[in-house]
């Protein structure tokens, strides 16, 4: 048995799969906890507990996960707050799978013992990441996928390297869905998980994300950066099976890409990466 069980209200929460088979079976059931107004996590919604997993979808500005023990607004430690529920003799903690950005908003999983991340971050390469990008211009290929090798300098920033030696490599799936007068909304499905990886392929290629403080173009009228971990999907640390979470089009998006809807994303579902 991995973990705790920990006794909570649930309701059900339905999640659709795709035909191509990211889940095992058509539509799957899973538990959405029923959380009091006055103990909701500030920063972050819980889409979905169980006994070794949450699931959340991330505000922009929020960290991860911090090491310096003077950031305290971070998701790990507001979800670990969150299990402990005020007793600070409680050993119950949130484990750190994946990171996002402080700057992207949407899907994060947590572990809720040692032996569930373990198990998580074993299988993570049969996870499937998708992100919704607003990016500055129009792409001449409306499709293709970016491949080089990151490095990172002495100030954090990352970039392409031509020397194999000195860089990891980062592969960025990605799909024009609608584009307006001066950006595109592109679909983006990572085929690796490196620091920074959307954003500096985009810039890169002179298509920045709309709103990016760091490797993007200076805008004061954008009130966040244009990128949103939309799609989730990965083996669950105990029972083995698929399970996919989809976070909807946050509105910010849909004000900026002029209404852009559920339809618009779902026609590249089930393509082969």
């Amino acid at each position: 048995m991995i973990g705790k069980m920990r006794a909570r209200n649930f309701q059900s929460l339905e999640v659709s799969c795709r035909s191509s088979g990211v889940c095992d079976h058509p539509m799957m059931q899973i538990s959405k906890p029923m959380i009091p107004a006055r103990h909701r996590p500030r920063g972050l919604e819980i889409l979905h507990e169980d006994r070794d997993i949450l699931v959340i979808n991330k505000e922009p500005g929020l960290l991860t996960v911090s090491y310096r023990r003077d950031e305290m607004r971070t998701a790990e430690r507001i979800l670990t707050n969150f299990l402990r529920k005020g007793n600070s003799r409680s050993s119950l903690q949130a484990y750190v799978v994946h990171r996002l950005d402080r700057e992207t908003s949407g899907l994060l999983v947590f572990a809720k013992s040692p032996q569930a991340q373990s198990r998580l971050k074993d299988n993570w390469k049969q996870a499937e990441k998708s992100y919704l990008a607003i990016v500055h211009g129009h792409l001449l290929a409306k499709s293709g996928t970016f491949s080089s090798r990151l490095a990172e300098d002495d100030d954090q920033f990352v970039y392409s390297v031509n020397d194999p030696g000195a860089g990891r490599l980062a592969e960025t799936k990605y799909d024009v869905i609608r584009e307006t007068r001066s950006t595109s909304v592109v679909r983006v499905t990572l085929l690796t998980g490196r620091k920074n990886q959307i954003r500096v392929h985009f810039a890169e290629a002179g298509h920045p994300v709309v709103g990016d403080p760091k490797y993007g173009r200076p805008d004061s009228a954008r009130i966040r950066m244009a990128l949103h971990a939309k799609f989730l999907a990965f083996p669950h640390p105990h029972r083995g099976e698929r399970i996919a979470f989809d976070t909807g089009i946050p509105e910010y998006f849909q004000r900026l890409a002029g209404g852009l809807d559920e339809a618009a994303w779902s026609q590249f579902a089930g393509q082969a990466l």
